[in-house]
């Protein structure tokens, strides 16, 4: 069994920074690709970025530059480093991961969910 964890979610006023974390833990042999999305109040969720096992990265176009992916693989953690938000960043910021287990089966798990809220 896989759980992915997400912190560091809370109230920042527009400006501001926060970072967040998700740890993997559980039944893993090894992590690939892991990543955050996001979901506003009635909108669709949406990528924010991604990080291969070995560092690539990738963003969503809109917020190059402002946020920041990266990982420790030796700790099974994804962090998203947050600057300048905005109140159009306020949102769930969901974690997930491409998992192979110790059975050596391969899935993709999410986390609960982080509450980012940013006010003007």
């Amino acid at each position: 069994q896989v759980q992915l964890v997400e912190s560091g979610g809370g109230v920042v006023k527009a400006g501001g920074s926060l970072r967040l974390s998700c740890t993997a833990s559980g039944s893993i042999s090894s992590l690939g690709r892991m990543g955050w999305h996001r979901q506003a109040p009635g909108k669709q969720r949406e990528l924010v970025a991604t990080i291969t096992s070995w560092g690539h990265t990738a963003y969503e176009d809109s917020l190059k530059g402002r946020f920041t992916i990266s990982r420790d693989n030796a700790k099974n953690t994804v962090y998203l480093q947050m600057n300048s938000l905005e109140p159009e960043d306020t949102a769930v910021y969901y974690c997930n991961a491409d998992v192979t287990d110790r059975r050596f089966f391969s899935d993709n798990y999410w986390g609960q969910g982080t509450q980012v809220t940013v006010s003007s």
